[in-house]
């Protein structure tokens, strides 16, 4: 009886056996296990990992019959270990687009999905000297005996699931671990963390709790030249997640998953924005900005840079889907991530990031510094010059080499050397080009990545440094959660993991509302008009897309936007 009203009320909670004040930490999901909810807290890794490949087919509506088989067949000789983790993946002949695979699983309401793309393996760099490495999913895929880089991963369902309202720890990090091997380097957790964990959620980020991770339930792999779909089933007796519960649950997922691809949708261009609202207004941001400088200047604070935000509510007149919102947004995703995560019955967090937080692959771990922006120019003549202004700016040197400094600072106490190289360039994206530098280093320990992860975020590029006084004056003076806007969003793997900061993002519900959030960094020198611009000039990837129907400008200046981000 108790599991009929659970699965009617479209969430199920696992039993937690530590104690009731532990139990409250982890929130619940559909249907599936919270890594991070076990008793014991081990950090011993799972009975079984195992990826399981299957003959290729030649089309993707070939591969889900085939997965059916291979699932029959497991259920019918199951493992006799209390734990572990099971990847069944068809390889497929024919490269499919990801992002138009989850736009055909759209019935999946309730069920968590995401998406994360690469950045590619070559940025376009400028700068006095030149060279740059890229970014991505990076690891690669056998298809047929070829090794071919992953692109793009959609997934739908949670095999696992990894949650907590607490800030993530090094017990939550080891819990993901147990899941993940480096035998198995496509089974990964992919998620995303609050900015600052220690701040109470706003209701539009409830669902997300302090970080969200997810391996996949069922999974499509976009890769170079051809593409897969896999499954993956997890259990853990001691999390009260049986094989058989896990069995059924999976073999639920894929009678719904739909074999047939349409045309990536996008966002209908006669799309209108109606009204929208800043958090802050522009006076308040000018006071926020004013007040920020007084302290940087002053001789009593050890503050000399924070990264103000700003979130913008706009109001369309049709059903924003936030999927057709993202394909929309594939035309500004050259040299940057895309990612979208949604939790069940949540909100989507969306977004095209440019900057990578690190990636670290075995020994051998990448990080990079991004500041100063400018657009981009309409000739090249003009976008020249105004690069060349860019790099020569004293106010954006100053905010460039401060980023740069602190993450590389950060890498020495974990790596035995740090390199930097090119030490400062230009990043052009479509519209907006920064200054850009790349560090690399070997990493002392493997398993020094939990360190990775908190050492590195917050960075000054989306906080400030100090760090701590920086948060503290956010803290202070936003007038919004940012949630998981500026935090890490990424993914864990056996084998490697990679980190994006979660800039140039929004949040999106099916229905007429987007929050959209942008920053800017305030240092010595700085013009709070001229951040402001660059507030708007961030937001523009998303606004671009919309018509404006004669707005009526509203400011908000309470605390949150709880009563208006539905």
């Amino acid at each position: 009886m108790a599991a009929a009203l659970a699965r009617s009320s479209g969430r199920l909670m696992i039993p937690n056996a530590t104690s009731s004040s532990a139990q409250h930490r982890y929130r619940s999901c559909w249907l599936s296990m919270n890594g991070c909810g076990g008793a014991g807290g081990s950090d011993k890794a799972v009975g079984v990992c195992e990826t399981r490949t299957l003959a290729s087919v030649s089309a993707p509506e070939l591969a889900v019959p085939q997965l059916k088989l291979a699932v029959s067949a497991l259920e019918a000789n199951p493992p006799r270990s209390g734990s572990g983790i099971i990847r069944l993946q068809v390889p497929i002949r024919q490269r499919a687009d990801a992002l138009e695979w989850l736009q055909a699983q759209s019935q999946h309401q309730v069920l968590p999905r995401c998406f994360f793309s690469s950045r590619g393996q070559s940025l376009d760099l400028t700068s006095l000297s030149l060279v740059g490495n890229g970014g991505g999913l990076a690891s690669t895929a056998k298809d047929d005996g070829d090794e071919q880089e992953l692109v793009s991963v959609a997934g739908v369902g949670s095999a696992v699931f990894f949650q907590g309202s607490y800030p993530f720890a090094l017990q939550d990090w080891q819990s993901v671990k147990r899941f993940l091997c480096k035998e198995c380097p496509l089974i990964r957790a992919y998620g995303a963390m609050r900015f600052d964990a220690r701040t109470v959620a706003a209701p539009e980020w409830e669902d997300f709790g302090s970080f969200y991770f997810i391996v996949p339930q069922v999974e499509f792999d976009q890769l170079q030249e051809s593409s897969m779909l896999a499954l993956t089933i997890a259990w853990d007796n001691n999390l009260l997640w049986t094989w058989q519960k896990a069995m059924d649950e999976l073999k639920a997922t894929l009678q719904q998953i739909s074999s047939c691809f349409g045309r990536l949708r996008k966002l209908d261009p006669k799309t209108t924005i109606i009204s929208f609202q800043h958090f802050p207004s522009k006076g308040s941001w000018d006071i926020s900005v004013k007040r920020a400088l007084e302290i940087i200047n002053g001789r009593e604070s050890e503050l000399v840079k924070v990264v103000l935000a700003r979130c913008s509510k706009y109001i369309i007149d049709t059903t924003a889907d936030p999927l057709v919102l993202l394909a929309s947004l594939k035309a500004e995703s050259q040299n940057a991530y895309q990612f979208y995560i949604q939790p069940p019955g949540a909100p989507a967090f969306i977004g095209n990031t440019p900057e990578q937080l690190f990636h670290r692959k075995c020994f051998h771990v990448t990080s990079e510094a991004l500041a100063g922006t400018r657009a981009r120019g309409v000739t090249k003549a003009e976008d020249l010059q105004i690069g060349q202004d860019l790099l020569f700016s004293p106010k954006d040197n100053i905010e460039f080499v401060i980023v740069r400094e602190s993450i590389r600072r950060k890498l020495q106490i974990i790596c035995d050397e740090v390199h930097i190289e090119p030490s400062k360039a230009l990043r052009k994206l479509p519209r907006i080009q920064h200054l850009s530098a790349q560090l690399s280093g070997r990493l002392r320990d493997e398993d020094s990545e939990f360190d990775i992860l908190t050492s590195l975020h917050p960075s000054p590029a989306v906080c400030g440094l100090p760090t701590e006084e920086a948060r503290r004056f956010i803290k202070e003076n936003e007038m919004f959660d940012r949630g998981m806007y500026a935090g890490p969003v990424g993914w864990f793997g056996g084998r490697e993991s990679e980190f994006a900061v979660g800039i140039r993002s929004a949040l999106v519900k099916n229905g007429v509302s987007i929050l959209v959030f942008a920053g800017a960094g305030i240092v010595e020198g700085t013009i709070p008009s001229l951040e402001w611009e660059e507030l708007e000039l961030k937001e523009s990837q998303f606004t671009k897309l919309f018509q404006y129907q004669n707005p009526m400008v509203c400011h908000q200046k309470a605390k949150s936007t709880t009563s208006t981000a539905n």
